[in-house]
């Protein structure tokens, strides 16, 4: 039980999804909550404007979307750039678009940013005030379906060639997930997630690189293109909270001092709080425990049926 998916391109800019932090959080109605994850569902991100600018306010929201999924970073994040973590994420270095935690069985679900403050540093003139770090995101579906419409096969390629996936940078730390997957994941004909991250990849099968090199390419040619690409500056007060299974997130290079903190949320749970506040509970349910309704029917007598179970 879902909507539609908008896939979109740089043009969204214009009109990106928003949703008030007071409409969230309200306690005598949710559909601050429906627009939000409907916007996230449909769109695969959306802001929450007029976040007060403080870590616990920011932690508040995302624990009304759903707990906080640890990891062996920690759970809720609340960082400045520090070396000592071998994370790219941790750097002032610029980062292209990815996905987060690939090297996970089920990688995280949702993840937020929150722009705490954004320092100059200690040298910087008063007239320095370009201090970089533009935030940029890429609607992975969107360049899934632009490379199947393009290049057939490199779309097959990346669909069906396993890769392996691994965090091993920190000491102590040496993650995969249960088995390989590939870079493309669908379900009964529907994209369901990508995982996209070159600092997290291993080696390709050496029977498949050249194919996949190649496929791989096409793939990270059309991310790359400005119309697929949509940037925006993060702001206090300005939270973004995106489906890390679909859309790719990445950031310019960066000076100065900047204090971020987010979380990310398991998939499952934000499907649960999506239909909960966007459908009816005995439709949730009805459907929920007929795992046929999970699938298209051609039937559609069977297809309403279906719908009503109780």
């Amino acid at each position: 039980m879902t909507r539609p998916r908008v896939f979109w391109k740089s043009s969204i800019e214009d009109a990106p999804p928003e949703v008030a932090f007071d409409a969230v959080m309200s306690k005598s109605d949710e559909k601050g909550m429906a627009d939000l994850t409907r916007n996230i569902w449909v769109h695969g991100f959306s802001f929450v404007v007029d976040t007060p600018p403080t870590p616990e306010a920011t932690e508040s929201l995302l624990e009304k979307v759903g707990p906080i999924r640890t990891t062996h970073y920690g759970g809720f994040y609340d960082f400045i750039p520090d070396l000592a973590l071998a994370d790219t994420a941790y750097t002032n270095l610029a980062l292209p678009a990815h996905t987060d935690t690939t090297y996970f069985s089920e990688p995280a679900g949702l993840q937020a940013f929150h722009l705490l403050s954004h320092h100059a540093p200690p040298n910087a003139k008063p007239s320095d005030d370009a201090l970089g770090g533009q935030s940029l995101l890429v609607d992975g579906f969107q360049i899934a379906s632009t490379l199947k419409k393009e290049s057939p096969e490199a779309y097959e390629t990346l669909r069906t060639i396993q890769v392996p996936w691994h965090a091993s940078g920190n000491k102590g730390i040496a993650i995969v997930p249960d088995h390989t997957y590939p870079v493309i994941e669908e379900d009964n004909g529907e994209l369901t997630r990508v995982r996209w991250n070159n600092d997290d990849r291993g080696i390709v099968d050496v029977f498949n690189a050249d194919k996949w090199y190649n496929a791989a390419r096409k793939w990270n040619e059309i991310i790359r293109r400005r119309s697929s690409e949509y940037w925006f500056q993060l702001t206090p007060g300005r939270v973004v909270i995106f489906d890390n299974w679909r859309v790719m997130h990445g950031r310019s290079a960066f000076e100065g001092i900047r204090r971020i903190c987010g979380a990310y949320t398991p998939r499952d749970d934000f499907m649960s709080r999506y239909r909960e506040t966007n459908f009816p509970h005995e439709s949730v349910i009805g459907r929920n425990l007929n795992m046929r309704s999970r699938r298209p029917t051609e039937n559609k007598q069977e297809h309403e049926a279906i719908t009503r179970a109780p």
